[in-house]
């Protein structure tokens, strides 16, 4: 009886050492000493006309910090002239960095003052702080797609500029 336990227990290791060997050997290539990503947000190039490029730095499977820069390309359309957004992304998944995220951003801006009662157009700056939820895609090749909405609040005071946003359908590559 002893033997049989002993051949068991042997077993029992042997094919858990081998099933643990084929999990490391199994990841995907963009799982493997692939750290940064750079992303160009597709969804506010055609519909806001704003350039906003992101790289991220991805720290583990589960967390990441990054920044994305933002520049209005045509300020006749619209109120904002630019922004630099610091973040810290937690992913929510088994699989490394990708998945469900919620991130914490931090937004430094230049946007159009808007008063009703002035023909002026002055560019105010502000602060603001936020969260955005998202889900983050990665192809087998190391490509990236990424879906990304997020409020927050201008700390300075400002009568025009009270909420904050980001939004986005981003493309880019993880290397």
């Amino acid at each position: 009886m002893h033997t049989m336990k002993k051949t068991l227990l042997l077993l029992t290791f042997l094919c858990s050492t081998f099933v643990f060997a084929q999990e490391k050997t199994e990841k995907h290539p963009q799982d493997i000493d692939k750290t940064k990503e750079l992303k160009v947000n597709a969804l506010t190039l055609i519909a806001g006309k704003w350039i906003d490029i992101s790289y991220e730095y991805l720290i583990d499977n589960e967390s990441s910090f990054g920044t994305a820069i933002t520049i209005n390309t045509d300020t006749s359309e619209s109120d904002l002239n630019f922004s630099i957004t610091p973040y810290y992304r937690r992913y929510f998944s088994e699989k490394y960095a990708r998945g469900f995220f919620v991130e914490g951003f931090g937004m430094l801006f230049s946007a159009r003052d808007n008063s009703l009662f002035t023909d002026n157009i002055n560019f105010e700056t502000g602060f603001g702080l936020g969260i955005s939820v998202g889900g983050k895609f990665v192809s087998k090749k190391g490509f990236t797609t990424e879906i990304l909405l997020g409020l927050g609040r201008n700390l300075i005071k400002s009568q025009h500029t009270d909420g904050i946003g980001r939004i986005g359908i981003s493309l880019g590559y993880r290397f």
